[in-house]
């Protein structure tokens, strides 16, 4: 088997028949080419007159050896497989993973698949009436606080765009991917580029793993809060939840990003954290339809291709660096607040990324030292206290504004681009949200960004506060064993502990713990 990389196929290319484009680079004739399937596949949209498929192709030929030199680009090709590892001496208590995002599902299905049954405990409802909960509060209904677009069955990220992007390295990256589309992904995501799942396909995939899970022998209990974590000598010996006591020496510390009174509990427990750098900012809305033009030019309507998507990032001279994330292309803003008297923003998007908007974080990055105090849940003060300012100054609803209004100082009017957020938005000053060098960066990294993107900065895109919810702002420390410095059997994992960015690079953390627990337990 070989790979040829960087192989360029047209727009219409017909990938179920690739043997004639294989044939070509490798200078042969197509009667030597036995079989040939598309590995990786990008849009390659630098030359506005010249969009296309920029591809890795897996192929198998007659005289390898001879015909590989001919192409600069081929390389032999074997992709190892994951063992999925099995434990050969059960623990004396079901380890427990707390959280069942992406982190703490991969480490419940790791544990499941070697043999050991955990037990997960999840402060949010199972997807099904998680996602009742939620489109009722965007239709205008109360805030649940345990049960919300941050918490419950699949995490933050199951009301996302389900992006499956990384920068991390890792193979395991590969088995995340092949695993999500065995629970029901599209089978895009094991080539695409850019791989994601959408919200509307993500509810059926996470629904799958939590079936596997309880097939192993795993359970999953809903609805339930960590309260409390027991220790003595420095060991875990249980934990505390809903008043009841699970006791427990293992457990998997997958809690997210936003479960803050999770954090609070641990540093009264003497758990070791350190502050951790974040960033906050808004969501910009444009039309999709305009993204679509400035990015692939006059092939902007071609079938082939989705919605266009963007990562830009820039170096402002005051400093601070100003990047996009998490963009949804053809998605929708949401308001994804989880306390009560406080407004947080994120974006989604479905499978198909067919709707009118497109969006994206905008954010502004903070160092500690911009921290209200050194206090180790000083990043959490900060993230609460411009929720807290956004939800005051808007009433309860969500604050919006223009770039016209907010970058050059023109009045404000809704115009062609119609703000997404439910289920009430208003126009909002947003100097009274931030602090001041959030709100100059932003304006100068609007600016910068016009010049990336043609419209970036037109004055009709809108702009929705606050995004605060980007990544952790703490580090739960632990060693090269993976478990707390400060206590044996606490696993601080994915995200929310700061080792993650993301559901692959999340995932992929918390079968890394589980791998680690599973050593541990084969070495007893």
């Amino acid at each position: 088997m070989i790979i040829i990389n960087n192989l360029n196929l047209p727009l219409d290319a017909d990938f179920e028949n690739l043997n004639p484009f294989v044939a070509k680079a490798l200078k042969t004739n197509e009667n030597n080419i036995i079989s040939a399937k598309l590995y990786k596949k990008s849009v390659d949209a630098r030359r506005k007159n010249d969009v296309h498929f920029c591809c890795s192709v897996v192929a198998e030929i007659k005289y390898e050896q001879r015909l590989i030199k001919n192409c600069k680009n081929a390389l032999p090709f074997t992709e190892k497989e994951y063992i999925w590892q099995k434990c050969k001496v059960m623990p004396k208590y079901r380890p427990v993973v707390v959280g069942f995002g992406p982190a703490g599902m991969f480490c419940a299905l790791t544990l499941a698949r070697a043999g050991i049954k955990p037990i997960v405990i999840e402060r949010g409802s199972s997807v099904e009436n998680r996602t009742k909960a939620v489109n009722n509060f965007f239709a205008g209904g109360k805030l649940n606080p345990e049960c919300n677009v941050q918490f419950g069955e699949g995490g933050a990220g199951t009301f996302s765009d389900g992006k499956l992007t990384t920068g991390i390295k890792n193979p395991k990256c590969r088995t995340v991917i092949k695993t999500l589309y065995e629970m029901g992904a599209d089978k895009k995501i094991l080539t695409d580029a850019k791989p994601h799942i959408g919200t509307d396909v993500l509810v059926k995939v996470v629904k799958n793993i939590r079936k596997e899970i309880i097939s192993l022998g795993g359970e999953i209990l809903f609805d339930t809060r960590l309260d409390n974590i027991n220790f003595i000598e420095q060991k875990v010996i249980s934990i505390t939840t809903n008043g009841d006591q699970i006791p427990c020496d293992i457990i998997v510390l997958a809690t997210g990003h936003s479960a803050r009174d999770t954090y609070k509990m641990l540093y009264d427990s003497g758990v070791e954290m350190v502050q951790k750098p974040f960033a906050v900012g808004v969501r910009i809305e444009h039309l999709a339809k305009d993204i679509n033009k400035a990015l692939y030019g006059e092939f902007y309507n071609h079938p082939s291709l989705s919605a266009a998507d963007y990562k830009l990032a820039c170096h402002l001279e005051n400093g601070r660096g100003v990047y996009t994330f998490c963009m949804c292309p053809g998605g929708e803003v949401i308001n994804a607040s989880s306390q009560i008297g406080g407004i947080a923003v994120n974006g989604m998007s479905n499978s198909d990324r067919d709707g009118i908007n497109s969006n994206s974080a905008l954010l502004v990055g903070v160092e500690t030292n911009d921290f209200p105090s050194g206090n180790l849940l000083a990043g959490c003060e900060l993230q609460e206290k411009i929720e807290k300012a956004a939800y005051a100054i808007a009433k309860g609803k969500v604050p919006v504004n223009t770039v016209g209004n907010f970058v050059f100082g023109k009045k404000f009017e809704i115009t062609n681009i119609v703000p997404t957020v439910k289920p009430d938005y208003v126009f909002s000053d947003f100097s009274e949200i931030f602090p001041s060098f959030v709100i100059d960066s932003l304006k100068k990294g609007i600016k910068e960004f016009g010049k990336k993107i043609k419209g970036y900065d037109d004055e009709s895109a809108v702009l929705v506060a606050p995004e605060t919810r980007s990544s952790a702002p703490v580090r739960i420390l632990r060693g090269e064993d993976l478990q707390s410095v400060s206590f044996s059997g606490l696993y601080p994992c994915g995200e929310g502990a700061g080792y993650a960015g993301g559901i692959v690079s999340a995932a992929v953390d918390g079968m890394t713990v589980a791998e680690e627990i599973i050593n541990r337990l084969n070495k007893d």
